[in-house]
């Protein structure tokens, strides 16, 4: 039996910009996690067990390399295009394809079903990917499985800037630039899968930071889940009608992650902080010149709080509801906060960092080999 896990993601700064090729954002990955774990079959049909649908499951056959699903209609898209992606990988290797039946566990959402908006589809994605390197024996490095979780995701999404997988595979903190969507996919068309795992990918850029010892990270989820993609077509609307006033908007936001990205170079929290509050201010106002909600009543009242306590707070995500964030000071009285939000039923997410280790999935000795 393999078990592997990849965390959820909030984004600190730089949404919306970071949807265009090159353009920079700063996400942290959270010490919450789907799990996966992969056991052989000892029967002609594998399973695929997964609790985050609500314990629904899926049968499936091999009809010689292909895998086969037994119903049309499933919500597993992203864990099957993890699933197809990995194998062919893994042909390239000639690894056997075989049996297996897959559990799925998540911790991303609560346990009565509420989304918080951490980026479940992505850790799926990553966590599958993860668990099935592990079960053929590929020597993978985390840039291999970015690619291949990256494939996998916009494939079934078909947008995006695939920000939130770089987050599951890489953990802490990371600058994110996103890469060239419109070449993978063209690329994808003429190159075999290997092939296009070992070419750099044009102006993809992740980079790990280090928060300043002091920087504490308070996390409030307004209980009203957002519609991300709903949101972004908005906003795509207003890019095609007001091209000049976007532009500025990804210059400004470009901008601004560079100087935040040399706050935590410098491991200036006051610096980070300035920088929270101008992309507050610069989602805000696309908000308002977009007609897009992305900051509700609710989120700009958890960020009145936190800024009426030295902390810097915006929106995370695409807005529209889930989470906001906030950078404060952990050597100062946070706690009135947190108490705060409780008085205005925002509730606390007590999540923290969470930092994944280098790592390169070679053949284990404990294991047999394939």
């Amino acid at each position: 039996m393999i078990t592997e896990k990849a965390p959820g993601k909030l984004y600190i700064a730089g949404e919306y910009a970071v949807v265009e090729n090159g353009y920079p954002a700063i996400l942290v990955a959270l010490d919450q996690f789907v799990t996966c774990t992969i056991k052989d079959s000892a029967r002609e049909i594998g399973q695929i067990i997964s609790q985050q649908y609500t314990n629904d499951q899926l049968n499936w056959r091999r009809m010689g390399d292909r895998l086969v699903v037994d119903k049309r209609d499933n919500p597993f898209s992203y864990i099957l295009s993890a699933i197809r992606i990995t194998e062919e990988y893994a042909r390239s290797f000639e690894r056997d394809l075989r049996i297996y039946d897959m559990q799925i566990d998540s911790q991303l959402d609560s346990a009565n079903g509420r989304k918080y908006g951490l980026g479940s589809s992505a850790a799926v994605t990553v966590a599958t990917v993860k668990a099935l390197c592990h079960y053929y024996h590929l020597p993978v490095t985390k840039d291999e499985i970015f690619k291949l979780a990256a494939i996998a995701h916009f494939e079934v999404q078909g947008n995006g800037s695939l920000g939130d997988v770089a987050a599951s595979v890489y953990g802490g903190w990371i600058s994110y630039h996103s890469f060239d969507r419109q070449w993978l996919a063209q690329q994808r068309k003429y190159l075999d899968l290997k092939s296009l795992i070992d070419l750099p990918w044009p102006d993809l850029k992740i980079e790990s930071l280090t928060a300043p010892q002091n920087l504490e990270l308070l996390i409030g989820w307004t209980g009203k889940p957002a519609s991300t993609s709903q949101l972004v077509d908005k906003i795509s609307l207003f890019k095609a009608r007001q091209q000049d006033e976007y532009h500025r908007f990804l210059e400004d936001s470009k901008a601004c992650i560079q100087r935040m990205v040399e706050g935590f170079h410098q491991q200036d929290l006051d610096k980070i902080k300035e920088e929270i509050r101008f992309n507050r201010h610069l989602l805000k106002q696309l908000g308002a010149n977009s007609g897009v909600n992305i900051e509700t009543p609710v989120l700009n009242r958890l960020c009145q709080i936190a800024e009426h306590f030295g902390g810097a707070a915006k929106t995370s995500g695409a807005g529209g509801g889930d989470c906001g964030i906030v950078a404060i000071d952990r050597n100062v009285n946070f706690r009135a906060v947190l108490k705060s939000w409780t008085q205005e039923k925002i509730e606390q997410l007590p999540l923290s960092v969470h930092f994944i280790d280098d790592v390169k999935y070679t053949v284990r000795e404990h294991l047999p080999l394939i």
